[in-house]
């Protein structure tokens, strides 16, 4: 544990400490304007304020043809529906990823085949990528790692070599660039998240964007039950027919309401997580039991800036969950990206018999990192809060 400090003099310190939360939803006088405006008005879903966002967020991005859905999980699951992975199919995961992008490929009935990630970067290692594909393999799903974009024409190359879909997780990675493109339109399909804590929020709530806009549209249709006519293209109120199987997917015009007011301040969002990040990552490269920082190693690779994932020195991780209540009851926000690796999970595990030791770097991510914060809602100032904070805990132990 811990070298515990006098009861009294705990307290003091929390009382003392201005409190940084990890994640906090950017929301302003415009945000709370728009959702009451929905609110005034008569239609809550099938309305023009979906249209908006996703022409909003395709403009922001740089192409392609968005479609807004219920969560970025839906539009991972809507994505592997429409290349009809399935039993007998297999699909190259991440083994350090949050578990939504093993779900959808699990949730279809294919078999996700798992890869280790590179400890730089804790996105997928390209080299053990390409080992695993067998003629099964039908389809890459990945993710840009808190933001940091892999290395997407590698990716393409060996996903035409291989005549492989690719599917990109882009959970946490609004605003990360590849070589001057977005991430998200390098492969078939980009997956986005607009949960409270991430870049921008619709509360719960996601985007599919693809640049091919036939593959956007037949899954835009499937999002809202395979209907062959919109509610605003119903001549006949009520009069319309099927064009397949659907699912209802669809994002409502409060949710889209954040959405575009969201999106309208993304450059300031961007601008000020990138100032935090880079105070962050520079003082904790001072800090003595600190292996180091994730971040692109790669010059054309721009990040997203999510949050700080500082992975501890060997005998410092052993301590790293005393380290993560520590710096809490200091009210000093951090988290764990993520738990474990997703096949060290107990329903992976235990169905596809997984040797943790093919994970190893996924491990020492999971393992022996902290995350910490570098949102908008906070400043430099409390990056270096984080850090003496940091360096404290470290020392006492």
């Amino acid at each position: 544990m811990l070298n515990a400090k006098p009861a009294e003099e705990q307290n003091q310190i929390a009382e003392n400490q201005k409190e940084i939360p990890f994640g906090r939803p950017w929301i302003e006088d415009a945000e709370r304007a728009a959702v009451m405006k929905v609110l005034e008005g008569h239609i809550l879903t099938h309305g023009p304020l979906c249209h908006q966002f996703e022409d909003d967020f395709a403009a922001y991005v740089g192409g392609g043809k968005a479609v807004t859905t219920s969560s970025c999980m839906a539009a991972l699951h809507l994505s592997v529906l429409h290349f009809g992975l399935g039993p007998g199919d297999e699909v190259l995961v991440p083994a350090q990823t949050h578990v939504a992008t093993v779900h959808a490929v699990e949730i279809v009935g294919a078999t996700p085949v798992f890869v280790d990630c590179e400890l730089e970067t804790g996105n997928m290692d390209l080299d053990i990528l390409e080992s695993k594909i067998t003629p099964k393999t039908k389809a890459i799903v990945l993710v840009h790692y808190v933001g940091i974009p892999m290395q997407m024409d590698r990716v393409c190359d060996l996903a035409q070599k291989h005549n492989l879909h690719v599917i990109e997780d882009c959970a946490l990675a609004v605003g990360s660039f590849y070589k001057g493109k977005h991430v998200g339109l390098w492969g078939n399909t980009g997956c986005f998240s607009f949960y409270p804590v991430k870049h921008i929020t619709t509360a719960e709530g996601g985007m599919l964007i693809s640049k091919d806009e036939k593959t956007a549209t037949a899954i835009q249709n499937f999002r809202a039950f395979n209907y062959d006519r919109s509610f605003t293209e119903r001549k006949i109120p009520g009069v319309y027919d099927v064009i397949g199987v659907g699912l209802n997917y669809r994002m409502s015009e409060l949710q889209a309401a954040l959405g575009v007011t969201q999106v309208a301040k993304l450059d300031r969002i961007q601008a000020k997580r990138a100032e935090n990040f880079k105070a962050l990552k520079a003082s904790l490269e001072k800090v003595k039991g600190v292996r180091h920082v994730l971040d692109s190693n790669h010059p054309e690779g721009q990040s997203s800036y999510y949050c700080v994932i500082a992975i501890l020195e060997e005998e410092i991780a052993q301590k790293r969950n005393d380290i993560v209540l520590a710096l809490t009851a200091d009210k000093v926000g951090c988290s764990i990206y993520y738990p474990q690796p997703v096949p060290r999970m107990k329903y992976y595990a235990g169905k596809y018999d997984t040797d943790a030791g093919d994970y190893k770097n996924a491990a020492v991510i999971s393992d022996a990192s902290i995350a910490l914060p570098v949102g908008p809602h906070l400043d430099t100032e409390d990056m270096a809060v984080i850090a003496e904070n940091l360096k404290q805990k470290i020392e006492s132990i």
